[in-house]
């Protein structure tokens, strides 16, 4: 890049968001780096690198470098006669005119989200909560201001830091503009959460999400069939449940457990100390799980992990973010469960 390239148009991305947020073209804005505990056993997504708070100032000159994008986006647009419509054509002619921007990996996703109307976006990356709160709220206003469209703005979040946040500064990020807080719940079993060192216990993910709840949070919680393996399967599902019925967020995601090379986790499969389940296994796991929940979130099957099958062939859940509504729809998942495990059987 040149200076001239990097001073108008450089910002910083991460790597990682969740499904819905890359469905819905969400606008990435980096407020940390990495993962500041890094200890969970299942996990390789941050091993090895080094969390990094980025200050306001940083992470605010990253949103004036993807508004100056979008400025120039529209202004050729109008020059071409498209009237700040954005499309391909006026794409082609900015980066003909900045060919640098050839080299950014930011250019597309700021494009895509434009496309999309620019109506969301997330803030990277694994646990933002973490930033102080005075700093936190600056930037989320910074970039409410910047963008005047955006609808949405979520990010990740851990049960631990929601726990140790105080009611009143979780009140005042929520008013800042961040609406949605994606939680990885993994399991509410306190033996698996030790075993794969989540460093929370199950009452800690629910006070963690009813005082995100109690802020105006959406919540959205992340849990992993297959996760406790064939020794611990039962008290995995029962015990998720259980859980989420103290909470009953918003959203419960599926994101079935699959060994993930450089995790420690990974290493006992390859050991044969941990046993995964078959597809069959984790159906079984599953209708035990949706059975016990009495909820009135919205069920979630929107991750590329939930892979079964149906009697025609195709995928077996719906993958819309906006998943099954319960309890009017437990019975159809109960019924597409029951279809999975004949599939599979």
């Amino acid at each position: 890049m040149t200076t001239e390239i990097r001073t108008k148009y450089g910002f910083e991305t991460g790597i990682y968001r969740p499904p819905s947020e890359g469905g819905s073209a969400s606008l990435l804005v980096r407020v940390t780096r990495n993962c500041p505990w890094n200890h969970c056993t299942f996990c390789s997504m941050y091993k090895g690198k080094k969390f990094e708070l980025r200050s306001p100032e940083e992470v605010k000159g990253d949103i004036d470098a993807i508004a100056a994008i979008c400025s120039h986006l529209k202004s050729i647009s109008h020059d071409l006669g498209y009237n700040g419509e954005i499309n391909r054509n006026v794409a082609y002619a900015l980066l003909e005119r900045e060919p640098e921007l050839n080299k950014t990996y930011g250019f597309p996703m700021v494009y895509e989200w434009l496309l999309s109307g620019g109506k969301t976006a997330f803030i990277q990356d694994a646990n933002s909560l973490i930033v102080p709160v005075k700093k936190l709220v600056d930037i989320l206003k910074y970039l409410r201001k910047t963008f005047p469209s955006l609808n949405r703005v979520t990010t990740y979040a851990r049960s631990k830091t929601l726990v140790q946040r105080k009611p009143g500064e979780l009140l005042e990020i929520r008013k800042a503009g961040l609406d949605r807080l994606h939680v990885g719940l993994e399991t509410g079993d306190d033996t698996l959460l030790e075993k794969i060192n989540k460093g929370v216990t199950g009452e800690g993910h629910i006070r963690g999400g009813r005082k995100a709840k109690n802020a105006g949070f959406q919540l959205s919680e992340y849990w992993m069939p297959g996760l406790g393996g064939k020794e611990m399967w039962k008290n995995h599902a029962t015990n998720t449940a259980r859980v989420l019925n103290a909470i009953d967020p918003d959203y419960i995601r599926s994101r079935p457990f699959y060994p993930s090379p450089g995790s420690s986790l990974f290493e006992d499969y390859q050991k044969g100390v941990f046993k995964p389940l078959s597809s069959l296994e984790q159906l079984l796991e599953l209708r035990v799980m949706i059975e016990t929940l009495q909820v009135t979130s919205r069920v979630c099957f929107d991750h590329a992990g939930n892979r079964w099958r149906g009697r025609t062939g195709g995928l077996l859940f719906s993958q819309s973010y906006e998943g099954y509504k319960f309890p009017e729809e437990k019975e159809r998942v109960l019924k597409l469960v029951d279809e999975g495990i004949e599939v599979h059987g």
